[in-house]
């Protein structure tokens, strides 16, 4: 009986309305979180400012999504820091611009 319990639990967690997002939340998430990363790497702390705004604002706050926005940023702040160069700031701009919008999109149902 535990375990029926348990298991059903698991399903609803699953079943959240931040999962329906889906593969579209994640890879708006990822995207957000790889501009963040890069920001903080090419010392732009405006816009990673933005988007972790962004994130907060538009997608559900749960852990997963937290793991995957700092997951995206740590990744990309590594690979910026193996010398890459600094995008500028208007480009960067333009960057979160793109994926505040696919954040958007990817979460406006559930609003």
């Amino acid at each position: 009986m535990k375990f029926a319990l348990s298991a059903l639990a698991a399903a609803l967690t699953l079943a959240s309305p931040a999962s329906f997002a889906g593969d579209a939340g994640t890879t708006a998430i990822e995207a957000l979180g790889k501009v963040n990363g890069i920001a903080l790497a090419c010392q732009q702390p405006a816009i990673a400012s933005r988007a972790r705004n962004a994130l907060v604002t538009t997608a559900p706050k749960t852990r997963a999504n937290g793991e995957i926005f700092e997951n995206a940023t740590n990744a990309a702040y590594l690979e910026q820091g193996k010398g890459a160069p600094c995008p500028d700031a208007a480009t960067l701009a333009s960057l979160v611009d793109a994926a505040e919008k696919g954040l958007q999109s990817a979460f406006a149902t559930g609003r």
